[in-house]
């Protein structure tokens, strides 16, 4: 249960929840702008602030493809970490294949150069997926400095977290279909000039449009909730307090991550019937998006901000030394103010002043819902390189009491937070699959063809090791043991645990042998428990990579 305290000054909250907002808007814009203009050779992260190069492009030289034939075998259905975690690159059906193509200029090919340009393509046909042929990625980007703007849909890393060992973020993860987007960035740590390079920022803004809409009415059968045509809005700040140039062994990195689901039709299922709702996506829309302000169409007496509202605070400490490297974590994720900024006001009058405040009166929420980890590297041991270790909590959400003051009961307490489930929108999730981390059971596991996560309140405890025992031969092993309690609207009694593992090894061939270029990739993997069920699974990859180079004639900037 959240505390109440007294004599705080009556703007405190409001002034803290715009400071937090804008925060990250300030790093992913702001700094954007000056690392744009302001590029001394001083605070150089890219070759051509120490010489620009003379060599001309050719945007259809140097083209990395890769061709992959991937194909999975399960008892019952597809085991966790062969669906998790891979950008949507999973299904739950027992038998199924994958061929996947992909073709990619890398803008890293432009690092000597001012201007730099990329773009990339991965197309899969498939069966037993969710969608037989489909566009995985398409986007062209293009930098001038240190600024880079991307259009379409391009997988993006997750910040300050290891993507083949840890869970995932809880805001902006690796775990669901790439969104086509609109996204300005500053893609790498800038250094800000007169501060000796101890203080790096970076960050982005981003708006998109999800592509799961068909898949959403199928998967409902239209008599559950629903949205068509949604847009997303996403931003994110990252700053670093460091100098590794310096070989300073130690550095911090905090960041704010923020992600919004608006406009579109709402359905919902109403008194045995579907309830159309048509919410906005006017130019002020986009603008409470970047800004959250405004209320939804269904908010009545207590408004909300407009749209699905969510993000994590995000921080990171390194102690790197030439043979080992450490790093200690912490994924703070929040749905509203309860978790944001854990305060509430409370001082609502009564009768005809219910709606107003009329004491200085705020409620405290605990600090409980966390991702905590640690990450050990060790550059002198192939046989284990790197290890991770994160333990998550997500049971508060505010506590479990939710009442809006009445005009007889003017006690005010928003708990019950419902982690990336939303009344009016489909929740954080796209083609099923949650956008954030996948311990959050995704909405692809309801055989009621609900779109819902229906266990966001859970304990999980994680391990996940890397390494290279043999030349050429790489390997990744995960453990997750998960107690889930399902929601705080449905719980699970008794509580449903799962065990997940999952021992993957893959082989390139030698670059001067006839394989050249060729991997196989073999993973197994095995749940147990009442949250997903026992099976166990194989997952077979061929891959085939390589460089195109076509003579074509290069051009002058």
């Amino acid at each position: 249960m959240p505390s109440l305290i007294r004599f705080i000054p009556s703007s405190f909250n409001n002034l803290l929840h715009r400071f937090a907002v804008r925060s990250s808007v300030l790093f992913s814009c702001v700094c954007w702008l000056l690392g744009l203009v302001y590029s001394p050779s001083a605070a150089a992260q890219y070759a051509w602030q120490h010489q620009l190069s003379t060599i001309r492009p050719a945007l259809f030289d140097s083209l990395h493809y890769a061709v992959a034939l991937q194909t999975t075998q399960s008892h019952e259905q597809t085991p966790f970490w062969l669906v998790a975690n891979r950008y949507g690159w999973g299904t739950l059906t027992s038998s199924n294949g994958a061929v996947i193509a992909e073709l990619e200029r890398s803008i890293a090919h432009d690092d000597a150069r001012k201007w730099g340009v990329g773009y990339g393509v991965e197309l899969a046909a498939a069966r037993g997926f969710g969608s037989t042929l489909w566009v995985q990625q398409a986007f062209v980007e293009v930098r001038w400095r240190h600024a880079l703007l991307t259009l379409g849909s391009k997988a993006q890393p997750m910040a300050l977290k290891d993507g083949q060992l840890s869970t995932g973020n809880q805001a902006l993860g690796i775990n669901a279909r790439p969104i086509p987007e609109v996204r300005l960035s500053l893609p790498r740590y800038w250094i800000v000039p007169f501060t000796h390079r101890w203080l790096r920022l970076k960050g982005h803004v981003a708006y998109g449009k999800p592509t799961d809409s068909g898949w959403q009415k199928r998967f409902t059968q239209e008599q559950h909730r629903y949205t068509q045509g949604a847009l997303y809005h996403s931003k994110a700040g990252y700053v670093m307090i460091g100098n590794p140039e310096r070989q300073v062994p130690f550095s911090v990195e905090l960041g704010l991550e923020m992600a919004t689901q608006f406009g579109g039709t709402s359905y919902l299922k109403q008194n045995g019937g579907m309830e159309v709702v048509h919410n906005s996506a006017s130019p002020r829309a986009f603008w409470h998006a970047f800004f959250p302000a405004g209320s939804d169409a269904t908010d009545g007496s207590f408004t909300n901000k407009e749209g699905n509202h969510l993000g994590a605070w995000l921080m990171r400490c390194n102690w790197q030394q030439a043979a080992w490297g450490v790093s200690l974590y912490a994924d703070h994720y929040f749905e509203d103010n309860s978790s944001m900024i854990h305060l509430n006001k409370n001082g609502w009058g009564t009768g005809s002043n219910a709606q107003h405040m009329q004491r200085q009166r705020y409620f405290v929420y605990d600090f409980k819902d966390w991702l905590l980890g640690g990450e050990l590297r060790l550059n002198g041991t192939p046989w284990l390189q790197k290890v991770v270790a994160e333990y998550v909590y997500s049971k508060y959400q505010g506590g479990p009491v939710y009442h809006d003051h009445t005009p007889n009961v003017a006690e005010h307490i928003v708990g019950r937070d419902n982690f990336y489930n939303h009344h009016l929108f489909s929740g954080w999730q796209h083609w099923g699959m949650v956008m954030g981390n996948p311990l959050y059971r995704s909405p692809i596991y309801n055989t009621d063809h609900t779109i819902e996560v229906k266990n966001n309140r859970f304990i999980a405890w994680h391990i996940g090791l890397m390494g290279e025992p043999l030349s050429r031969l790489h390997y990744r092993f995960l453990a997750t043991y998960q107690q889930g309690f399902g929601t705080y609207y449905q719980l699970y009694y008794p509580p449903s645990r799962a065990l997940n593992l999952l021992l993957e090894t893959h082989y390139a061939f030698d670059e001067a042998s006839k394989w050249a270029g060729w991997s196989v990739i073999l993973a197994a993997a095995l749940d147990a428990g009442t949250l997903y069920g026992r099976q166990q699974g194989l997952q077979l990859t061929l891959r085939k990579v390589g460089v195109l180079n076509f003579k074509t004639k290069s051009f002058k900037w």
